[in-house]
């Protein structure tokens, strides 16, 4: 009856974080939609396809409202080689694109406070740009880059994402745009989101219940020490931004400092063992170490300016956590974690089918491992 009682505690519990994220999510995953029927991937590069050093930025600042996870990333970035865009600008891109999107800082919004919300596209830019500079510094300008095939590199699993260039369905006019990035959001970004958000949302619950009360400020709290423990752990996690989210603002609830919790969700998105893989075929062993080492350094580096802020300001983290939730009527949080929910049928029951069967006689691709319970 104990185990009955915890399942139960664990499960209100995850329902009741679902339903103050609910309406953001689906409003995230709006804009997200919008941002795939309006933004063509081709001139996004071409503009990052001329320059050393420009580009970094420009292609930090894009991509950080796009809803695209570390692996459905990979493939965007063949568009960027193949416009003769730098490594520097290649690793800026594929830094700040997963690690934050418009669907993640609206569950930042939701579950946490509006000091984290802005911290988190900002430490994404700083990193991504530091990082994308840094591996332009030590690029070879005299050698042309290739343009490597990251779709076969990364894997299929993510051909109908937005990273590849490709015609919009509803071709020029604003309602066919409209109907086309609507159904691109609630469908394929929701159906490659939702295992993994919905697999967070149960790992909250799980931190919710089991946890007690200041035993992570007791035990950890915040500090460098704390830091490298979650760079260690996301490092070589595979969670995109948005199931990251509820994750950290768990673990803040628990006595985690801000700034610890944001390594978390930087590292974590922007890296795992199977896209580093990848990277290490198409860009090389030192072009690899770079990218970790700077998403390592700077992600620390942000986390301890981000507690700082937080103590400039004299705000409590964990007072402000999920402010914004109250904000929604409670029959609209219902309605949205519901409809998410059902959401969420179609893919799990399409990636259940995927897994009943019988396995080809090959071995799987990168992108395949990187596909996780979708």
């Amino acid at each position: 009856m104990e185990f009955i009682n915890i399942i139960w505690q664990v499960l209100r519990a995850s329902w009741d974080i679902l339903a103050d994220s609910s309406v953001y999510v689906l409003f995230g995953l709006a804009i997200g939609g919008l941002l795939k029927a309006f933004l063509s991937p081709e001139a996004i590069a071409r503009h990052l396809g001329q320059g050393r050093y420009a580009p970094v930025f420009k292609a930090a600042l894009w991509g950080i409202p796009l809803p695209l996870c570390c692996c459905g990333v990979l493939p965007a970035a063949a568009a960027l080689k193949k416009e003769g865009a730098s490594n520097g600008a290649v690793t800026s891109f594929l830094i700040s694109t997963p690690e934050t999107g418009v669907d993640s800082m609206a569950v930042t919004y939701a579950l946490m406070d509006p000091v984290m919300t802005l911290a988190r596209p900002l430490s994404a830019f700083v990193t991504a740009s530091a990082t994308g500079l840094a591996q332009s510094l030590l690029e070879d300008p005299g050698r042309p880059a290739a343009a490597p095939d990251l779709q076969a590199l990364a894997g299929h699993e993510h051909d109908h994402d937005p990273d590849l260039p490709e015609e919009h369905a509803g071709g020029g006019s604003l309602p066919g745009r409209l109907r086309q990035g609507l159904a691109y959001a609630f469908g394929e970004l929701w159906g490659d989101l939702s295992g993994w958000f919905l697999v967070g949302i149960v790992l909250t619950g799980v931190i919710t219940v089991l946890v007690p009360e200041d035993f992570l400020a007791r035990h950890l709290g915040g500090g460098l020490g704390t830091m490298l423990i979650m760079l260690l752990v996301g490092v070589p996690l595979y969670i995109c931004a948005s199931a990251s989210t509820p994750v950290a603002a768990a673990l803040i609830l628990k006595g985690i400092s801000p700034g610890a919790a944001l390594v978390f969700l930087l590292a974590g998105p922007a890296t795992n063992l199977t896209a580093l893989t990848v990277l290490w075929n198409f860009m090389g062993k030192k072009a690899t170490a770079v990218y970790l080492a700077g998403i390592a350094v700077m992600s620390v580096l942000c986390g301890l300016a981000l507690d700082q802020v937080y103590a400039w300001l004299g705000i409590s983290p964990r007072a402000l956590a999920g402010a914004a939730a109250e904000l929604v009527p409670a029959w609209a949080q219902v309605a949205g974690a519901l409809l998410l929910l059902g959401l969420s049928v179609p893919p799990l029951l399409r990636r259940l089918g995927a897994r009943r069967q019988p396995a080809p006689a090959q071995p799987a691709s990168p992108g395949q491992a990187c596909s996780g319970p979708t």
